[in-house]
């Protein structure tokens, strides 16, 4: 069969059992002899090989034209046929038992649907999916991986809470007419006044008002919250050091601000989101947990058949959001529930696990609180060991968090350790476990994926605040918690993409029911969302 066109080497190489990196292919395809080229590259990958690399493709073309002089032995050979048929990725599957969830509060769900066509140039994975790669974009900004420069003396800290109030200050400054503490400081009584500034201090009085005390690049002054204004519940949602302006009428003293309107960075009302010019999806999932007793093999290897549905062809990207091993000695009596103890073996087996996922999509992670990474955030992305261990489908990896743009549309990526502390810290019908995407509304609010400094996030002194949102994202996709929840702020998808591990004993000890075996698809023409579940 003469192979002329990606599409056509790519169904031959799934016909004999081998997937092919993309630059592969298009080395094949545009070979003199493109059969030759292709079983020579096969026979230079190996039978025990999962995939044909670029490497494999020119060392046959460094070699000659072709190596057409040379014998050629068949991909049709035993070993061949026999690595395919144990091959998951390489085996047609009956469509797992699914639960499209349906829509909840002011989020968004509903049951995908194909396209009405496929595109003319398409490339074809082993299980029959049909996607044209020229058509896709994926970028990256934000990691900070390689770019750590923080030492932990007092001016690196300085300087992060510097870049944090310059950044958040100009989405605010354009609200209020606002002076610096040092200036307020000299106004006299009655003088109508603005600041902004980071919240430094916040107590209750005597009459049950509240003290906001504000921290600028000049000084801090006193803001009195009185109990009576109808925007007093929003002291109960502060968090320290985090970014409000505040409007108000200087007592007769000037000593202190009495607050007309506090307002804090958030997400515009009018914020329309990006979407993509054509029908393609995103699968969102976080939380695997590989080397756990507790991690549901059987569901993810569902997940991964669908994945190679024909229901799931338009699904061309797989975002993941931390935490892809359990570690080691991350909690208290960790090493009795482990079933991989050693941390590379853990790192090893979830490679083993990501090799089911079709080869054409495009995979992109980021690192959690129980990876092999500095616990303190930003997190930078993995070192060269792990990558190395992690390269399947060529999958990239980027610090924790980082804004992954798709088609056009800007997915946050932030695995959520800071979650823990707003649900532990604001009223429980403003966060939740039961509502994790609410705890995102107030993170979105905020613009800032962890304001508060000192408490159960470990925060990293760098050069710059990495942790600000500068932008609006259009998805934000968190994990840590295990539990699924998703909505919409502001016109922003917020999604907390649940877990693939059952509960474990410690869960069991902080009363955490997780939330298991989901996977979030989001198509990103319309951002609508189905939940499918495999466990």
């Amino acid at each position: 069969m003469p192979l002329e066109t990606p599409t056509l080497v790519v169904r031959e190489l799934a016909r004999h059992g081998y997937n092919a990196e993309r630059e592969a292919v298009t080395l094949i395809a545009g070979a003199a002899d493109p059969e030759t080229t292709l079983a020579r590259a096969v026979e230079h990958a190996g039978a025990d090989a999962f995939r044909v690399t670029a490497d494999d493709v020119r060392a046959v073309l460094d070699g000659g034209p072709n190596a057409t002089d040379a014998p050629v032995s068949t991909p049709d050979s035993p070993a061949a046929s026999e690595r395919a048929a144990g091959d998951p990725s390489t085996e047609s599957s009956a469509e797992p038992s699914v639960d499209p969830s349906t829509s909840t509060g002011d989020s968004t769900a509903v049951e995908g649907t194909a396209a009405d066509s496929a595109p003319p140039e398409t490339t074809e994975s082993p299980s029959g999916r049909r996607s044209d790669p020229s058509l896709r974009s994926l970028s990256i900004t934000g990691d900070m991986t390689g770019q750590s420069t923080g030492t932990g003396e007092y001016a690196d800290f300085v300087k992060v809470f510097k870049d944090r109030y310059e950044k958040l200050s100009r989405q605010l400054r354009g609200r209020v007419n606002h002076r610096p503490a040092e200036a307020i400081q000299s106004m006299s009584g009655g003088s109508d006044a603005a600041m902004v500034g980071l919240v430094n201090d916040i107590r209750s009085t005597a009459s049950g008002h509240w003290l906001v005390e504000l921290e600028d690049t000049t000084g801090t002054f006193p803001c009195l919250v009185m109990k009576d204004r109808d925007f007093a519940a929003g002291v109960d949602e502060l968090l320290m050091d985090e970014c409000i302006a505040v409007e108000g009428t200087l007592s007769d003293d000037a000593g202190i601000m009495f607050v007309d309107s506090m307002h804090w960075p958030d997400v515009p009302r009018t914020y329309r989101p990006n979407t993509a010019d054509r029908h393609v999806q995103a699968a969102l999932i976080s939380d695997v947990h590989v080397g756990s007793q507790e991690f549901m093999a059987d569901a993810w290897h569902r997940f991964a058949d669908w994945l190679h549905t024909e229901e799931a062809e338009r699904v061309e990207y797989l975002l993941v959001a931390g935490d892809m091993v359990e570690g080691v000695g991350v909690y208290p009596n960790q090493d009795e529930e482990l079933d991989i103890v050693d941390i590379y073996d853990q790192y090893e087996q979830f490679s083993e696990h990501l090799k089911e996922v079709p080869g054409d999509i495009e995979i992109v992670m980021i690192p959690g609180n129980h990876d092999a990474v500095r616990l303190a955030e930003p997190q930078p992305g993995f070192d060269e060991e792990l990558r190395d261990i992690m390269d399947v489908h060529d999958a990239r990896i980027t610090s924790n968090p980082s804004t992954v743009t798709l088609e056009g549309v800007n997915v946050l990526m932030y695995h959520g350790v800071s979650l823990d502390e707003v649900i532990a810290e604001l009223p429980a019908e403003s966060a939740s476990y039961d509502d994790p995407h609410k705890a995102m509304y107030q993170l979105l609010k905020k613009r800032h994926v962890a304001p508060q400094y000192g408490g159960h996030t470990r925060l990293a002194p760098e050069k710059q605040d990495y942790l600000v949102m500068e932008e609006v994202p259009d998805i934000f996709h968190t994990g840590h918690v295990h539990k699924l929840g998703w909505g919409k702020y502001h016109n922003v998808l917020a999604v907390n993409s649940g877990c693939w591990q059952a509960q474990t004993d410690f869960q069991k000890s902080v009363n955490i029911d997780p939330d298991s075996g989901y996977a979030p698809i989001v198509d990103l023409d319309t951002l609508d969302m189905t939940v499918r579940k495999f466990s």
